[in-house]
């Protein structure tokens, strides 16, 4: 059985922070913390399943490398739905020097750019903020260990193996997404700083499947 090609996205084991405190940066800095809007979603793509669908001939960066999970984006979301393409005192376009630096998390400027416009200009940020902040979410989760060998898998097995890993983090705050009996994206929700929290709408979005396959990378 082939194991998962992760993505490397440090974990961090740091007990939950005081609501409202900055997040903290990896650099060890403090980001401030955002506005306008109840929580974060932070969503990771199983790249074979996006190449599968969109990219057999693996003409795009992300597919002529083996990748497993990459980042899709850290969005601001409310208890009940969420904003999008909000205005910025920013500019909608996303310098090349500070796209290719999250060439590590992001497969492509295409889709950092999309981040900044439909979701990075509501978190109520600078450009710099936001994407520095996307950066501490993704190193505040641990991927597990898991097997992608094209066989069934369920979902609880794949959201318990998230919640196992990662201390604080429920089965309430995890979704699994899928498409075509095919697993899509973990989102998982996280604090304005941070930290991991429980969220019923995106929770009900889960795959209805009882089981899905996980293409190996």
């Amino acid at each position: 059985m082939a194991v998962l090609a992760f993505l490397t996205l440090a974990g961090c084991s740091d007990q939950a922070a005081k609501t409202d405190t900055p997040n903290a940066a990896p650099t060890g800095q403090t980001l401030p913390v955002g506005t306008g809007f109840d929580f974060y979603v932070l969503s990771l793509s199983w790249s074979p399943s996006w190449c599968a669908r969109n990219d057999q001939a693996k003409r795009s960066r992300q597919c002529r490398t083996e990748k497993g999970f990459v980042l899709h984006g850290l969005w601001p979301q409310n208890e009940r739905g969420y904003p999008e393409y909000c205005k910025s005192t920013d500019l909608e376009r996303v310098p090349e020097e500070l796209g290719t630096a999250l060439f590590d998390l992001f497969p492509s400027m295409g889709l950092i750019g999309h981040q900044w416009r439909k979701h990075g200009t509501c978190s109520g940020l600078s450009q710099q903020d936001y994407f520095a902040t996307v950066r501490a979410a993704a190193d505040r989760v641990t991927l597990p260990p898991m097997v992608a060998n094209g066989s069934p898998q369920s979902i609880d097995a794949l959201e318990n193996a998230f919640v196992r890993t990662n201390t604080g983090m429920t089965g309430r705050g995890i979704a699994v997404t899928c498409e075509r009996r095919q697993i899509e994206e973990i989102r998982i929700c996280l604090t304005k700083t941070l930290q991991f929290r429980d969220c019923a709408e995106v929770d009900r979005r889960s795959c209805k499947s009882s089981s899905i396959t996980v293409p190996p990378a």
